[in-house]
């Protein structure tokens, strides 16, 4: 069933069950009564990542509170996206387009990785965190990817599980084409890791090669830009690989 954007939405914490009520938090308060201006009996979507997607009536108990009361499921919640995205931290600005493309994409969880010529760092995954709910809000989207602790790439990489495939972006590569590598890869679990502004030194180049869980994969013949790449990359594994095809 397709988002219905014609309506409000908004993702909330607590639990969702038909005529239970849920007290707006002070920002949603700010927002649903002062930006938006709704008023009482207004209906709205509420969604928290598990209990699918709520149309809710909107009520002030008094003229500082706000109930969200769920009234009927509208879209049942999908089962999780199982896609790993690894990304080294970019600078602010790009960082939160990149975030809000991998949620679009359809990314499960969101796994910064220190690499060695990374420019950007993570400071606040709060507010990482929030950037997902904001771009899950504007997009329809009703799962709501993980976002794990920062993790330099020799570690992730001794600890990963075989199980899972990484694909990554090679700037490097001689080929152009990712199709013929990615028609190759057998495994369910995957993951994409997208490297920094710099791109991965020669030395992390030559440790991911020598991995059999990971594919090298090129991106055509122009140079991209980390965060255009990490849209391209997912866009083009999943239509060969992923729940597109």
């Amino acid at each position: 069933m397709r988002a219905n954007f014609r309506m409000q939405r908004l993702f909330v914490t607590s639990d969702i069950k038909a005529g239970v009520a849920i007290e707006a938090d002070q920002d949603q308060f700010n927002y649903l009564a002062n930006v938006l201006r709704m008023e009482d009996g207004a209906e709205l979507l509420i969604f928290n990542g598990r209990d699918g997607e709520w149309r809710a009536s909107l009520s002030f108990p008094t003229r500082k509170r706000i109930l969200l009361t769920p009234v009927e499921e509208t879209r049942p919640q999908p089962a999780p996206s199982d896609l790993h995205y690894l990304f080294a931290p970019l600078k602010v600005g790009r960082l939160d387009y990149l975030v809000q493309k991998a949620v679009e994409m359809g990314a499960g969880l969101l796994q910064p990785v220190m690499t060695q010529h990374v420019q950007g760092k993570i400071t606040n995954l709060d507010k990482v965190r929030a950037n997902v709910i904001e771009a899950a809000e504007q997009c329809g989207i009703l799962g709501i990817p993980d976002v794990a602790e920062p993790v330099k790439l020799a570690d992730l990489l001794a600890g990963w599980p075989r199980e899972r495939r990484i694909i990554y972006c090679d700037e490097g590569d001689a080929g152009q084409n990712p199709l013929p590598l990615l028609t190759q890869v057998k495994e369910k679990h995957l993951a994409l890791l997208v490297g920094p502004e710099g791109g991965f030194s020669e030395e992390e180049r030559a440790l991911l090669r020598s991995l059999d869980f990971v594919t090298a994969i090129p991106l055509g013949p122009r140079i991209l830009r980390a965060d255009t790449a990490a849209v391209a990359a997912m866009a083009v594994i999943q239509a060969a690989i992923g729940d597109w095809n």
